[in-house]
This record gives C-alpha cells, structure tokens and sequence, in this order.
C-alpha cells in the first residue's frame, strides 16, 4: 500500500510530460515519428489531410486507410503539386515544401482518383516590425468595456484603446480607428511599438471597436459598415472620440487621424474619409467590401457606386489618403465580385488624381495578405 502511494505521483508527473511541438524542418529532414505527426495535426485533421503554415514554409499530411498510397497535394488553381512521403512504417504520409511569397491557392489531397481535404492556401512572410523586439519601448491595450451608441440607438459594442509609451499628454497625438477591433488590438500593437519608435508613424492612439450588436444578439455589422451614409462617422466623432479625448489629448488635424478595415470594414473605413475629409484623411482598406452589400430600398444604392462617385469627384479630389489590398481570389457572389470592385476602386482614384496605393495578390477574403504588407503600408500612409 506504501509503495503504490509513493509511486502515484511519479507515474502522473510522467504522464503529463507534454512533448515537444514537431517542427516544419524535422517533417522535411525525416527526423519526425509517426506518433508526432499525429499530435502535430490532430487527428481529426490527418483524417482528412491537413496543412501547417509556418510563413512561406508549408507542411501537408494525411493518414491513409491500410492499402491505400502515394497521396499527392494538388492545386486547383495553379500548377503545384506534391507528392507526398510515408513517415516510417506508418499509413502517415506528409511532406514540406517552401512556396514563393504571396501564393495563394485552393489545395485539395489526391488519393487515386479521390479528393480529400483541402481548402484555402495563402503564404507570406511575417515582418520583422510586426513582432516585438527586446528594448523597444511598448504600448498598453485597455479594455474600455461596452459601448452603447446614441446614434445606432439600442446597439452596444466592446472596444479597446492603445496607447503608446511615447504619449505625451501636452502634446496632441494621432488617432488611427480600426473597425472589427477585437482582431487588429491583438496584431496592431507591435507595429505601431516599432514604428512610432523608429519615427517612421507619430505618436498615434489606436481605437479598436466591434460593430454593434442588438440586446436580442442581432448584428448590426452590415449597416453600419456597408450603408453609404454619414452616420457611422457621425457615432465616431460624436461619440467615440470625445469619450477618448476625456482621457487623453487627441489631435483634431484630419492629416493626423487615420482608419481602417477589413472587408465590410474597409469599405466603411473610406465611407467615413469620403463624407468627413474634414475630420480623417487617411484609409487603410483589406480586401474592401466595395460591392451591392447595402443596395437600400431600390437595391442598387450600395458600394458598388464608389467608383462612380470618385470619378465623379475628379474636379475637387478630396484631400484623402487611400491604401487598398486585394487578391485574385477574394469573393465572387450576387453581391459582387470582390478582386473586380477593387480594381475599379483603384482605377477611379488614378483616373481622379487621388493619393493612393493598390496591391493586389493571389490571396483569398482574409486579412493575411494585409497583415502581411502591414508595416508598409503605414509606413506610406503617415509618409511626410
């Protein structure tokens, strides 16, 4: 009885020794066991082939039924593929390959003339200045809690402010407003830490917030983002930004504001530029969603007419800055075509002489590829 008491602790201390994640190069070198790979992917994931990105270096694996071999990853959209190699004894098979920067394709699993898996593939290479580093002076996040708006009666949303150690209450810093905040508030703060440290953005608040909800649970996400109309802006500077500047020195020059978004964000951040330059002049836009989301009630009234109205606007450009991105493989649906929408975008803005930037890639409706261009494209909006 003593000694069974003795070694209990001994056998559960061992038994939750948790073992080393696998890594892309032992995968690649031949250094990993089937019992990793499992662990690695899951098993759910191996049943049906499973991916690992880590940057431009991307792992497959798959585990087969007895009998069954040589699986291969093909792209559907391109001309890859990649055989695929048994780990050990096993029915695992996995290999890794290397793509170039900015792939982008739809990738399924062939076992004989079966599909399996597959899905979505993009690939990039993650900065150096949206990691932190060692004596770089770093910003706070704080919960600011929950929101009721005034001007979207009956909504409420969280959100969030960062500040940067460099704040200076007498002096008035720069205001950068990101929509769908509870993502960006996780990745924005080490940039905006290194730049602002290297002198290459000002002293800048981010302002995080979530699109309103209903007490019901309803969203009110595409109403407010998509809806070409003043009163999201109208909510921003009659309510959000005052409740900030009761805490801390905001500037009031549009040249110093900025905001941003991804997908309905996007376009919602150029509809707050586009009806108050007097206030921001600056929009960083992701995979915008620059189509009929909000048609109105002749159906036809929605952001698929911004190319319209900014050629339109050629006489008197508006004093706005315009960063767009988009891929080839953005949405395709009865609202629009997404990668189209925002080639027309770019188009209109050269043809009326705006400051802007367009980078279109391989990517699919996600932010990786914005994440990605995510130092520069700061860099070129808060250039001198």
């Amino acid at each position: 009885m003593n000694t069974l008491l003795l070694t209990l602790p001994l056998v559960a201390s061992v038994s939750m020794v948790q073992q080393p994640p696998l890594t892309h190069a032992q995968l690649r070198d031949g250094a990993a066991t089937p019992e990793a790979v499992r662990r690695w992917f899951g098993a759910a994931n191996l049943a049906k082939g499973g991916v690992k990105t880590d940057d431009c270096t991307v792992a497959f694996a798959i585990e087969l039924a007895e009998g069954e071999k040589d699986p291969k990853v093909v792209s559907e959209t391109s001309g890859f593929t990649l055989p695929l190699k048994r780990v050990g004894a096993s029915n695992v098979w996995a290999a890794v390959a290397t793509l170039p920067e900015g792939t982008g394709f739809l990738w399924h699993i062939e076992v004989g003339s079966e599909k399996r898996g597959g899905g979505q593939l993009e690939v990039y290479t993650t900065p150096a200045d949206a990691k932190y580093h060692d004596g770089v002076p770093k910003g706070t996040v704080t919960d600011m809690g929950v929101f009721k708006s005034q001007v979207f009666a009956g909504t409420s949303r969280p959100w969030w402010i960062y500040v940067p150690a460099q704040y200076d209450p007498s002096k008035p810093a720069a205001v950068m407003v990101f929509q769908d905040g509870s993502g960006p508030k996780n990745y924005i703060p080490p940039v905006f830490d290194n730049l602002i440290a290297k002198g290459e953005m000002p002293v800048t608040i981010g302002i995080f917030i979530q699109p309103g909800v209903f007490d019901g649970g309803r969203s009110n996400r595409s109403v407010e983002y998509d809806t070409l109309s003043p009163k999201y802006s109208e909510m921003l500077l009659t309510e959000i930004l005052p409740e900030v500047a009761k805490k801390y020195n905001l500037s009031t020059n549009p040249a110093d504001r900025a905001i941003a978004g991804s997908s309905s964000g996007g376009i919602c951040a150029f509809t707050v530029a586009w009806e108050r330059p007097d206030q921001f002049s600056k929009v960083l836009s992701w995979v915008g969603s620059f189509v009929n989301l909000q048609g109105g009630a002749n159906r036809i009234s929605g952001g698929h007419n911004y190319p319209v109205l900014v050629r339109q606007s050629k006489d008197k450009p508006k004093p706005i800055r315009v960063f767009l991105q988009d891929g080839a493989n953005d949405l395709d649906n009865p609202f629009g075509n997404w990668p189209l929408a925002n080639q027309g975008m770019a188009k209109a803005l050269a043809y009326a002489g705006y400051d802007f930037k367009f980078v279109f890639g391989q990517g699919f409706h996600s932010g990786k590829h914005g994440q990605a261009l995510l130092p520069d494209s700061l860099r070129w909006l808060w250039r001198k």
